[in-house]
Parts: C-alpha cells; structure tokens; sequence
C-alpha cells in the first residue's frame, strides 16, 4: 500500500483555485450529491402526506413526519458502514462511486408512480448510497494534502462550501419543478444531480486524484471475507424470516417499525459510548475526556432534535399555516428549506472572521455548544408569538419562519463547526477511527427522538409543542452553563 508522502505526490497539488486538481472532482461531487438529497429532501413530506388526487401518496401527516425523522436518523447512521467498507474492503474511491450508484438508483424509485413499496425501496438504496458516500468523500478530501499542507482548512471551507451551495439551490430548483409539473419530475431531477455528481467525480479521475483512495487502508483477509460473506447470508435469511413472520402475524406495521428503529438510534451512542469507556484500551485520562464528552454529546442531540425539525415539523407548518402568496405568485413551501444553507454561506465567514479576532479570548468549547442550545430554545419560543396572535387558525407571516431558521443557524454555526474538533480531541486514542461516526450519532439521536416528538404535535397546542422543546432547550442551556467549568477540568488540557 502506497504511504501518505506517495499519495500526495501522485495528486497534481496547482488547479483548482490553487489547491490540489482532485478538490475540484470532490467540491462538484459533494454539490451534487447534496443537491440531489436536499432537492429529494425538500418534496419528500409534502409527497407522502399530499392526497393521492395531487400525485401524493395520502400518508398522514403524523405518520410521514415521523417516517422522515427515521429516514434522517438512518441517513446518519449508515456512515459507520460506509466508513467501514472504505476502510476494510473497497478503499474510499470505490466505497463513493457505488454509494453515487445507490443514490441514483433510490432517486430514480421516486421517480416512478409505484405508491408505498416504491417509497420505502427508494429509502433504503438512499441511505446506504449516502452512508457508502458522504463521509469518505471528507475522507478523501484529507488524503489529497500533506498533513502540514497550510492548504488543508482553506481546502476544507472551498469543500464545504460546496456542500452548502447545492444544499440552497436544489430546493429552489426541485420545488419549481414540483409545483410545475409534479413530484415525480422533481425527484427525477434529483436523481439527474446526482448523475451529474457521478460525472465530476470520475471524470479524468486518475489525472485529479492520483493514487489517493484507491485500496483499503485495512484490508480484510481472504479468510475474513470468507467469514463476513457468510454471517452476512445468515443476517440476510435471519432477517428475512422476522420480517415475515412479522407480516404474517400483524407486528410489522409503519407505526413498529418507526418504534424499533427509535430504539435503535438511541441505542446506537449508548453502547459506543460504554464501548469506549470499558475498554481496556481506553485510559484513565481518555476516561476523563470521554465523561466530559457525554454532555457535550446530550448537548449536540437536544440542538438537532430543533435543527432537524425544520425539514419535517416546520416543513408541514410552512405549507399549512403560512401566507405564501406574494402578489399572485404562490411561494412553493419546499423553497424554505434554502433558508438554513443561505444563512450559513452568509454567516460563516462573519463567525471565522469572529473567532479570528478574539483568539484566545474566545469562549471555550462547553461555553459555545451552550449557547447554542440558547438559540435553538429561541428558534422555537419565537414560534409562539404567531401561534397565539393567529389564534390557531389564520396564517402567519413567512417572516416567521424566516427568523426561526436564522435563530437556529447561528446556534448551528456556535456548534457544529466545534463539535467535530472537539470529538476527535477526547475521544481515546484506541478508537481514533470511530470518532467521526460518534459526532454523526447526535444527529442519530436526535432523528431517533423526533420520529416520536411528531407524534405529539397534533395532540398538543402549537404554543405546547413549541414551547415544551424550546423550554427544555434554554433549560439545558443553563444547566450546560453551569457545568461548563466540571467540563473544562475533565478535559484537561484539551481546549
């Protein structure tokens, strides 16, 4: 296998705005592929609860809302099996071109009028394309610089840039596209980004790219794919039965399957977390990083089960309650969920810019994962003023919304961009390779919770509902605040 110096020699390092050629291929690859999730993302609730007369599949609104916090929640937790096979069997650049395949291939399901068991393929060739996608494409984002390239976080913001920009288009150009002709085009149109994705990144992909990503960095043995091969045809047969059995018998039903896969998510960081901790590889001063970690965890999952709520809860609010004509045009509901990636192409740059300035007078990292509990709880508590004005009933100001995802970008942009740094710096050493997957499972979480929350919104007052997730957000803040300096003493000398 060829060594970190030989892979970065083999990628032409002048091209794309001074970096490395590769980044161009990946920049293009991620814009797409974000392009066609969101774009994908954007119509999905509206598609599953719509009426069947509207080209709909007349879910209800509970049920599908309940039904894309899974979908999220899955999304997230595929990246451990991506970042897995990239590691052990296909290496990064196979691991992303089959993962664009899959994506493709569940856009291409919505594409087609096939009702329930079209939605429900299209999902799973959707998740397992992205967890086999997103997470080695930042992979190999790294492996085209040398570790001490100063080239390596400006390379990374041109990278996330990109992600961000195919986020804010595509619901713009999927919803137009929708509301014109219907859903099915629009998801069409999401399945020909991500083809476009597909072609950036293997176009001359041996001039861009070189040697980077090309074998596995633990490869199985023969002997281990033998064994892997059959565990996996008796997990397939095992599972296959269950799922039959449950069928038979009445279990298997939308409502079931949202509740085990609930269970899951949140079961999912519990045991990486006592995994880590009991380990014997994990030493005394990794066990201190590791207790000092769980609130900053706790903290992560409460911020996304509010961030999240925007492409479902929020989503369903935008095209029920809200005043979308302007004039004689209609404002297409889906064109919302461009709010949040505007906001944080916009605003990014203003926070770097910030925390350039202060340096090391900065606050720490407890302090700043607080305070983004701080305006997630105000995202949603604003919420309530139009709730009570309107009285339930008349529709509210679009500006409304408007605030509500600026509100919970900047608690984003305080969070997010820390959280990642800050897994990586305490967890232990042992398991250096897992801490990325671990950062993913708050979204996980997170999801996991919010497939429940949905359930309540149509039993509760909107001013309960709002008020309820929002109060325990500002609540977590001020106890997040007041354990902030047990934080920073068990993290040690990690700041």
């Amino acid at each position: 296998m060829a060594t970190r110096e030989e892979i970065v020699k083999s990628v032409p390092q002048k091209g794309f705005f001074g970096h490395p050629k590769g980044l161009f291929s990946l920049f293009f690859t991620e814009f797409w592929e974000r392009f066609s999730y969101y774009g994908m993302k954007a119509i999905l609730i509206y598609f599953m609860y719509d009426t069947v007369t509207n080209g709909g599949l007349g879910i209800d609104k509970t049920t599908a809302a309940s039904i894309m916090a899974i979908y999220g929640s899955l999304v997230y937790m595929s990246g451990i099996i991506g970042g897995w096979v990239a590691d052990r069997l296909l290496g990064t650049r196979r691991t992303i071109f089959w993962g664009g395949i899959l994506i493709i291939v569940g856009h291409i399901c919505l594409a087609i009028p096939g009702g329930l068991p079209f939605l429900f393929t299209s999902m799973v060739f959707i998740i397992l394309g992205t967890g086999l996608l997103k997470p080695n494409v930042s992979s190999l984002v790294g492996d085209i610089y040398a570790e001490d390239d100063n080239r390596r976080d400006a390379g990374f913001n041109i990278f996330y840039m990109g992600i961000n920009a195919g986020a804010f288009i595509a619901p713009l150009i999927v919803g137009a596209v929708q509301k014109e002709y219907n859903y099915h085009v629009g998801f069409s149109i999401a399945a020909i980004g991500m083809a476009l994705g597909l072609f950036f990144y293997t176009h001359k992909q041996k001039q861009k790219l070189g040697l980077a990503g090309m074998v596995p960095k633990n490869p199985l043995s023969a002997a281990e794919r033998g064994k892997l091969t059959k565990n996996v045809l008796i997990a397939l047969i095992v599972l296959a039965i269950l799922i039959t059995i449950a069928a038979m018998t009445g279990i298997l039903t939308i409502d079931s399957v949202v509740n085990f896969f609930t269970v899951i998510g949140l079961l999912a960081p519990i045991c990486v977390f006592i995994w880590m901790f009991t380990s014997k590889k994990t030493k005394a001063e990794e066990k201190s990083h590791l207790l000092a970690y769980i609130p900053l965890f706790i903290t992560g999952t409460m911020f996304w089960i509010i961030q999240e709520q925007g492409s479902t809860i929020l989503a369903t609010y935008v095209a029920e309650r809200t005043n979308l004509k302007v004039g004689s045009f209609d404002i297409p509901a889906s064109w919302f969920q461009s709010l949040n990636p505007l906001f944080i192409i916009t605003m990014a740059p203003i926070f770097a810019a910030i925390w350039m300035k202060l340096g090391n007078r900065q606050p720490s990292t407890p302090i700043k994962f607080s305070f983004s509990l701080l305006f997630a709880g105000a995202s949603f508590l604003i919420m309530i003023i139009p709730a009570i004005s309107s009285g339930g009933t008349e529709l509210i100001s679009p500006w409304w919304i408007v605030i509500s995802f600026f509100l919970v970008v900047v608690g984003e942009l305080l969070m997010s961009p820390v959280g990642l740094s800050a897994t990586t710096k305490l967890a232990p050493a042992a398991f250096a390779a897992q801490t990325m997957s671990l950062w993913f499972l708050t979204s996980t979480a997170a999801q996991a919770l919010n497939a429940q929350f949905a359930k309540l919104f149509d039993k509760i007052s909107e001013v309960q509902y709002f008020g309820f997730l929002g109060g325990a957000s500002v609540a977590l803040f001020i106890i997040m605040l007041i354990l902030s300096p047990w934080i920073s003493k068990k993290m040690g000398d990690i700041k």
